[in-house]
């Protein structure tokens, strides 16, 4: 088996992580590995905002979406990458799927944990969608597809 069916292959979502950091190289070769991913049309619309856990942001969404809930949305991951793309092309969606999993694979390889989050979607994109947009840094005309949360498995 070669090394990338190998990774296919021993992925998991992970849901328990280390409070070890990811360095920052790192963060920026998984956003480029997200970022490689192919997109319709060769748009390459995909946006990719990179947060910690703990962020106020984080902590805001996590209130809007549940706060009563025991666990937050994100399992407590260092790192929080939010997908967005341009909201009147109708192939972002698609794309963002493709460049999360391109993440989610590269994580793995890297030693990472990873799991795909797309549990935000009526909070980022209901009626507090532009302030959200604003405070993860969308560009004009984007809105949030998806997220993923990454860090060292606990």
């Amino acid at each position: 088996m070669n090394d990338v069916l190998k990774v296919i292959d021993s992925r998991s979502s992970i849901r328990r992580y280390s409070d070890r950091l990811v360095p920052e190289d790192v963060c920026r070769c998984l956003v480029e590995a997200g970022l490689k991913a192919p997109t319709a049309a060769n748009r390459q619309e995909i946006h990719i905002t990179v947060t910690h856990g703990h962020d106020e942001v984080n902590a805001e969404i996590q209130h809007d979406l549940n706060p009563d809930a025991e666990r937050n949305f994100y399992y407590d991951a260092p790192v929080i990458m939010y997908l967005s793309g341009d909201e009147k092309f109708g192939w972002s969606a698609v794309d963002a799927g493709i460049a999360v999993e391109n993440i989610h694979l590269a994580a793995c390889s890297l030693g990472l944990g990873s799991v795909i989050l797309g549990c935000m979607k009526q909070v980022l994109n209901g009626e507090k969608k532009a302030e959200y947009a604003e405070k993860l840094a969308f560009p004009e005309g984007y809105e949030y597809l998806v997220a993923i949360a990454v860090g060292y498995p606990d």
